[in-house]
């Protein structure tokens, strides 16, 4: 048997997170929440997961600071998710090494 993907959570808004984590969990993924960029950027390095999903407004750490520290690091594929829509958080977002941008709400 396969072990499961593991996909790292970083959002500070409750509604999103169980979402994302009821959706994801239905699908067979491990899930796991960081509610900001610092407690994700520890989460990571102890947990290694396989995808990170991270929001961009959050407190103590946005979404491109932690997409800039995880490249440092590792290749794992990010997906961000923003309200913001306009090209120049989207391009942002890519820079900073987000590999996709989601616009919240999202179905």
């Amino acid at each position: 048997m396969s072990e499961q993907q593991r996909i790292l959570v970083v959002a500070d808004e409750p509604q999103i997170t169980r979402v994302l984590r009821r959706s994801l969990a239905t699908d067979a993924y491990e899930v796991r929440v960081a509610g900001d960029g610092e407690a994700a950027l520890e989460l990571f390095t102890a947990w290694k997961p396989d995808l990170v999903v991270t929001d961009l407004s959050m407190p103590n750490m946005n979404g491109l600071e932690l997409c800039c520290r995880l490249r440092a690091i590792s290749s794992v594929p990010i997906i961000v998710l923003s309200v913001k829509g306009d090209e120049r958080i989207k391009v942002e977002a890519l820079d900073a090494g987000a590999d996709d941008f989601v616009t919240k709400p999202f179905g």
